[in-house]
């Protein structure tokens, strides 16, 4: 499958993304589909083939901070298995980067795992420098990691 057999847009709707929820960590929820869609700054874009199935996605979210420009964060990036090694990847992030520089965003970064060796090969094809030096932190569960936190009282 070429270029000429694939294209590349934005989601059309959260329908759109419960079915190609195969391209997912997880599976897609409607409600979670529309939440994703309707919050401002939120992109998710398609690779479908010739036929409209979603074949690969990614997501970004623009950020900003007081004291930078801003930035597309590059959320997830997935290509069904069968679809790998066509430029599918590459095409998705080029139309994301795209698509944050018509935004006015000066940078585009990602986290992923050292031992993704596909991915940081992607991104450095596309001139990405990997910083061998950052680490990522996280909590998985909020409720259980600040137990004894109280949410801030709405005003």
């Amino acid at each position: 499958m070429g270029a000429s057999q694939w294209n590349i847009g934005p989601a059309a709707d959260a329908a759109e993304l419960v079915a190609a929820s195969g391209l997912f960590d997880n599976p897609v929820s409607e409600h979670g589909a529309r939440a994703f869609l309707g919050m401002p700054g939120h992109h998710l874009l398609l690779a479908r083939s010739g036929d409209g199935t979603a074949v690969g996605f990614v997501s970004g979210v623009e950020m900003r901070h007081p004291d930078k420009d801003a930035e597309m964060f590059v959320y997830e990036l997935g290509v069904d298995g069968s679809f790998r090694q066509r430029g599918i990847a590459t095409a998705l992030l080029r139309a994301l980067a795209a698509l944050g520089l018509e935004l006015g965003c000066t940078g585009m970064w990602t986290g992923t795992e050292r031992a993704n060796a596909a991915a940081l090969a992607t991104y450095r094809s596309l001139g990405a420098v990997v910083d061998a030096e950052s680490v990522f932190v996280e909590w998985d569960s909020l409720g259980a990691s600040f137990a004894t936190l109280k949410a801030p009282d709405k005003p």
